[in-house]
């Protein structure tokens, strides 16, 4: 892994450094690194306590002071603690800047790129890195699939969200010991809620699109929105570095969220979109199974523009990318165009699946009905046949989803397997149940236009033997994702290796088996 440079730093310089402030008198304690996970605390640590969903950091101070921490920061009120307390208001985001700081703010060293919105970061973050590293720009990537720094790629983690406030940090602090100069991050609505990306000093900040997602967890479509609208704030907020600031917020013109953010972000702003008014354009757009063709019109030039990513919606997702690229860091129209030309495909989405069999098979991380939407008027353009889809709808997350995500699959798929997504603590038979009364809202038939099957496995299975030549199966909602959540275990899932265990049922060659779960035991195998 590549290494980081961790000065010697006094406890004192560190609270400093990150500006906080503290009562009373500080001994000169040396200090290594900021963790919040009190098992992973070493002898010389800072240990950051905050509330979590289901823990309270709190709860495990004496294990982190057991465990050799020096100090000990939290939002309670505490003492008679044997290290120093450090009282702050809000944890997660003293964890941000307590990273930042004993890393020497990395971010202060790099021109950093933030992507956020509903649908399309990965693929928005995935382009803009490969447009920079067809450039001979020597960027870093940290998305919700991996992070990239130099030629390594780390793994972020099981399912998808920006990764923690120290890792960030750590992987930024990577990035400059490389000798990058740009960084380009996925920022989720999670990640920019619980200040995992305070501290990240953007220069250039990305909305994608902002539609139905997560409600469960901001409450309504308006706090969503406003999290979201938090990156365009950053810009404001970052720290003038040698390089200079761009400060550029680029926006989707033909979005609903562009009124409210064109109205915060500041006036360098650029939009981009298919309608007439947005600053960067697409139009003459032609796509077909072995990518996308389309005319990027601009202030004073025209470009043909050729994708390998499927879609319209990988239109806007170019056009974002090419933006940042072209007004916000000033490379040429031709290097815009051929970085875009080179990114193949992205884990997970829309990925296609070929063990021999005579139809279209694709695995995708369609999980919101926007994007179930954007991916099932794909897959229509990609197969004259009929369309099968398969996905289930997350449990302990927002239920409406159920609803809208089933109604969208009856009226654009021939045939839907509604099955286990992530069903957590949830009864999964109450999960598949509200979105079969989804789809008989909008006329959809049980068994004749979708069926509910509990085992992930077993629709999959159903789907393949369904399958005719010409036909297309997509199976939307686990993409790249490697585990899946029952009760509280996360089962190893992968949904590309399942969709191949099937295929390769069905043609009776080898291939691999059908990752285990635990509905299996309930429904038995074909």
């Amino acid at each position: 892994m590549s290494q980081y440079n961790l000065s010697p730093m006094t406890l004192l310089e560190l609270l400093q450094a990150a500006g906080l402030t503290w009562r009373g008198s500080i001994e000169p304690i040396s200090v290594l690194e900021v963790v919040s996970d009190s098992r992973q605390v070493q002898p010389g640590d800072v240990f950051v306590a905050w509330q979590g969903g289901t823990q309270d950091g709190h709860r495990f101070i004496d294990d982190a002071i057991e465990n050799g921490a020096v100090a000990v920061v939290g939002t309670r009120s505490l003492s008679g603690l044997d290290v120093p307390y450090i009282q702050v208001a809000n944890s997660q985001a003293a964890l941000a800047w307590l990273s930042a700081a004993r890393f020497g703010f990395p971010a202060r060293r790099l021109t950093v790129i933030g992507v956020t919105g509903t649908d399309g970061k990965t693929t928005t973050t995935n382009l803009i890195y490969q447009i920079l590293a067809q450039s001979g720009r020597r960027a870093g990537l940290i998305s919700t699939v991996n992070a990239v720094i130099g030629s390594e790629v780390l793994d972020t983690g099981f399912h998808v969200t920006t990764p923690g406030a120290a890792e960030v940090q750590k992987y930024l602090a990577q990035m400059v010991t490389a000798g990058l100069s740009y960084a380009v991050l996925e920022a989720t609505s999670h990640g920019l809620s619980q200040h995992r990306i305070d501290a990240a000093e953007f220069d250039i900040a990305v909305v994608t699109n902002i539609t139905h997602e997560h409600l469960d967890y901001h409450g309504s479509a308006a706090a969503y929105r406003a999290t979201k609208a938090r990156l365009f704030e950053y810009l404001a907020e970052t720290t003038p570095k040698p390089q200079g600031n761009v400060r550029l917020a680029v926006l989707n013109r033909d979005d609903e969220s562009y009124a409210y953010l064109a109205g915060l972000a500041g006036e360098n702003q650029i939009s981009y979109g298919l309608s007439d008014e947005a600053d960067l354009r697409a139009e003459q757009i032609e796509s077909g199974p072995t990518g996308t063709h389309f005319v990027m019109a601009g202030h004073g030039f025209r470009l043909s523009m050729f994708s390998p990513l499927v879609g319209t919606y990988n239109v806007y997702n170019c056009l974002a990318a090419a933006a940042v690229c072209i007004h916000g860091l000033g490379m040429d129209l031709e290097a815009v165009r051929d970085g875009v030309a080179e990114l193949g495909g992205i884990p997970g989405r829309m990925e296609r699946l070929d063990v021999g069999q005579d139809f279209t098979a694709i695995v995708d991380f369609a999980h919101t009905p926007n994007a179930l939407r954007r991916a099932l008027e794909t897959a229509r353009q990609l197969t004259n046949g009929k369309v099968i889809a398969v996905f289930g709808s997350a449990g302990l997350r927002d239920r409406e989803k159920r609803r809208l995500m089933a109604e969208t699959a009856v009226q654009l798929a021939d045939f839907s397997i509604f099955t286990a997504e992530d069903p957590r603590t949830e009864s999964l038979d109450e999960i598949l149940a509200e979105m079969a009364l989804g789809a008989e809202s909008v006329g959809g038939l049980p068994d004749e236009t979708f069926t509910c099957v509990p085992d992930r496995g077993k629709a999959l299975w159903q789907a393949v033997r369904r399958a005719r030549s010409g036909d297309l199966v997509i199976a939307c909602g686990k993409g790249h994702e490697q585990s899946m959540c029952f009760g509280e275990v996360e089962y190893p899932w992968d949904d590309r290796t399942a969709m191949r265990a099937a295929l390769s049922q069905l043609l009776g060659v080898a291939g691999p088996d059908m990752p285990y779960l635990p509905t299996q035991e309930k429904v038995g195998r074909d």
